[in-house]
């Protein structure tokens, strides 16, 4: 694989990540790390520019502009972490760990399933369907 596309995609998802969390409960935490990354370069004015966009998706937030504003943030920040990382691979692991412990679902504790499963089924004559979560069955063809 080109390692320049696998760049690209770290870039695409770790944008798509700190632009999903800028307006919840798991914006300090991705404030920190992209600050993080930006540590050898100017990380007062990336964490500067991280609270305007969080600024303007709040306000954004409020009317309909919304969803363009947030795609628009999204191609934004994937050219500047894909610059980053294109001027310095060696960042290349430290985002992909950024992205893995960066929250989901906004970091709030309501949108986070944690638990485990056990799942069992003893069938003599017919059929089972389990699952963990949704389930879709046809049977006969229809």
């Amino acid at each position: 694989m080109d390692p320049s596309l696998d760049v690209a995609a770290l870039a695409s998802t770790a944008a798509e990540r700190l632009i999903e969390l800028l307006t919840t409960d798991g914006w300090a935490a991705a404030r920190a790390a992209v600050v993080s990354l930006w540590r050898r370069g100017h990380p007062e004015r990336v964490e500067a520019e991280l609270t305007e966009a969080r600024g303007e998706l709040l306000r954004a937030g409020e009317s309909d502009g919304g969803p363009e504003l947030r795609a628009l943030l999204v191609s934004e920040w994937q050219a500047r972490l894909a610059r980053l990382l294109a001027t310095h691979p060696d960042l290349v692991d430290e985002t992909r760990e950024m992205v893995g412990g960066l929250p989901h679902h906004g970091g709030s504790a309501a949108g986070q399933t944690v638990g485990s499963l056990h799942q069992e089924a003893h069938v003599t004559d017919g059929n089972a369907y389990l699952a963990g979560r949704d389930i879709s069955v046809t049977k006969g063809g229809e």
